[in-house]
């Protein structure tokens, strides 16, 4: 049996929600910014505290725990609905380039809730961030820029036997159902000779997505699911399997945005168990 979510994927720009859900997505926000800034001083003070050499995984597992706490607590505030569970199938695999869809902000976060030892790939701005950036240089993430420096910081990472988060997109979807992918997933599964594992993130709301504006309410609760998709051995040809890989992720998204849910008696369970 299948739940059947409701999705405000073709809502207008009008629809505004109640006052309660106003509310309530803005309280699940200050708690994102709440949840950030207590993850990087966490991390800034403990790390004084840890070894050398342990300091990286202490930052990760900050990092990883305070995402699962905020979702729960979004999960119990009514605001969220979460199917992660196939995430914990990659825990302790061997190295390899995680490269999900990126429909919305919170995808990163999703997949370190459930994947503590994840060096993540991520924008310069925020690495340099006050809510975030200090963890995340804690942790050992990795500036996208420049290039160069990128690929030899992830190669360094998968032959230390870490996993690498990479969207091979760039940036959030723009056009639907994926944007024109990169090639540096390619690169960085060739040159350090791991697989690419595929992951979908789908959702029935295109809450903090490109072009989503924040006056516009979601329908709640905003329901995720993660689903593994192919594992793709590494590539010898960057170029080539950047077209290989755009077309599975277009054959694969292809379907309607949202099909629906897990009912709760066969769900994964919530990004806590």
């Amino acid at each position: 049996m299948r739940w059947q979510a409701r999705t405000d994927l073709r809502y207008g720009r009008s629809h505004r929600g109640s006052l309660g859900g106003r509310l309530r997505l803005l309280a699940g926000l200050c708690c994102f910014a709440f949840a950030c800034a207590a993850a990087s001083f966490t991390t800034a003070a403990g790390i004084a505290f840890v070894a050398r050499q342990r300091r990286q995984k202490f930052a990760r597992t900050v990092i990883s725990r305070f995402f699962r706490s905020y979702f729960r607590a979004m999960e119990l505030m009514g605001c969220l609905r979460l199917d992660l569970g196939a995430l914990d199938t990659l825990r302790g695999a061997d190295p390899m380039v995680i490269a999900p869809n990126h429909p919305s902000m919170i995808d990163a976060g999703l997949v370190l809730s459930r994947l503590p030892d994840l060096a993540c790939i991520m924008k310069g701005e925020i690495l340099d961030s006050v809510l975030f950036g200090t963890g995340a240089r804690a942790a050992g993430y990795i500036a996208s820029q420049p290039p160069r420096t990128m690929l030899r910081a992830a190669i360094d990472c998968l032959h230390r036997g870490s996993h690498v988060l990479l969207f091979p997109e760039g940036t959030r979807t723009q056009t639907p159902p994926v944007n024109t992918l990169q090639r540096t997933v390619g690169l960085i599964a060739r040159r350090a000779q791991v697989p690419v594992q595929t992951v979908f993130i789908e959702s029935n709301t295109g809450f903090l997505g490109k072009g989503w504006p924040l006056s516009q309410l979601p329908v709640m609760p905003m329901v995720y699911r993660v689903r593994l998709g192919r594992r793709f051995d590494p590539p010898a040809d960057a170029d080539a399997f950047a077209g290989q890989l755009q077309e599975y992720f277009r054959t694969e998204l292809a379907g309607p945005s949202f099909a629906g849910a897990p009912s709760p008696a066969n769900s994964h369970g919530p990004a806590t168990q």
